[in-house]
């Protein structure tokens, strides 16, 4: 990562590239960027994005398809943003992960 850029900045770019229906970790988005243990900081960049009105929040989940996130959403927010885009939640936690789960590092040659 360039010292001069905004790490927010670089997570929000990342973030916007995620298709509708899919998810992303917060793990996987600090990996193809290069942030070795960078999954908070990248948690502190969605916490911080709510006011950001294209910003795809929603699809950002811990490595195990938790909604932990979800707080900064209210209510179940999170949770009706990704049903409208076809995924399924139990327990706050997406029902098929894998299937829905977006790698960055992959994705983003």
């Amino acid at each position: 990562m360039p010292k001069d850029s905004n790490a927010f900045d670089l997570i929000y770019q990342v973030v916007r590239e995620i298709p509708s229906g899919r998810v992303t970790s917060y793990g996987a988005i600090a990996s193809y960027l290069g942030m070795q243990g960078g999954a908070r900081m990248v948690g502190w960049a969605m916490n911080a994005s709510h006011t950001i009105t294209d910003m795809p929040a929603h699809l950002v989940v811990n490595r195990n398809g938790l909604l932990t996130g979800k707080n900064f959403f209210g209510g179940n927010r999170m949770q009706e943003l990704l049903e409208a885009e076809g995924i399924r939640i139990e327990n706050d936690q997406i029902i098929q992960f894998k299937d829905h789960f977006w790698d960055p590092s992959i994705e983003l040659l």
